[in-house]
């Protein structure tokens, strides 16, 4: 854009006169007063351009910046401590002794995960194909609520039944309600 209205800038801010008398005179000084005007906001436009870019160029760094640091390197460490509080009732029992049981899948009808032993809530079970029932809810642990049945599959044929809804997992132990069935 600078190109050009540099370009353009001689032949049109200085225009000579048609002819020699007055009104081509006037005529000529008029189109370079508005041809000296353009190129003024030309330039002011274009200085706007670069900051515009720039605002944007350094805001978007610094939208880059807050996000890293909002990774919190504490939630790195409560998750590898986890881990290692985990691994053992995992191996013996397929299942954590704190923490939440996965989903079940959408349109697998797959059960959700347990919750923790101590501390957890089930997974929500999923939602079942077509024909096909919801997934039961995965129980909670000692302290935890039950996941919720995942809903039944839509019929297969028009009129037909569809999928049943599945259960609702089991409340905890000392507390926690069990999870709701799921629609069918």
């Amino acid at each position: 854009m600078r190109a050009a209205n540099a370009a353009a800038a001689g032949s049109t801010t200085q225009l000579l006169a048609a002819a020699g008398d007055e009104v081509s005179s006037a005529i000529a000084k008029l189109f370079g007063t508005y041809a000296e005007e353009y190129q003024a906001v030309s330039l002011q436009a274009t200085a706007f351009h670069n900051q515009f870019l720039h605002a944007l160029t350094s805001s978007g760094a610094a939208y880059a910046a807050a996000e890293a640091a909002s990774t919190s390197p504490l939630q790195t460490v409560i998750d590898d401590l986890l881990g290692l509080i985990n691994a053992p009732t995992e191996l013996l029992f397929g299942r954590p002794l704190i923490g939440n049981g996965a989903d079940g899948a959408a349109g697998t009808g797959a059960p959700g995960g347990a919750g923790g032993i101590l501390i957890g809530n089930g997974g929500a079970g999923g939602s079942g194909a077509a024909g096909q029932a919801g997934g039961a809810g995965g129980d909670a642990g000692l302290f935890g609520w039950g996941g919720a049945g995942g809903a039944g599959g839509s019929a297969v044929l028009a009129g037909g039944a569809g999928g049943a809804g599945g259960a609702g997992g089991a409340g905890g132990f000392f507390g926690g309600n069990g999870g709701p069935g799921g629609s069918g």
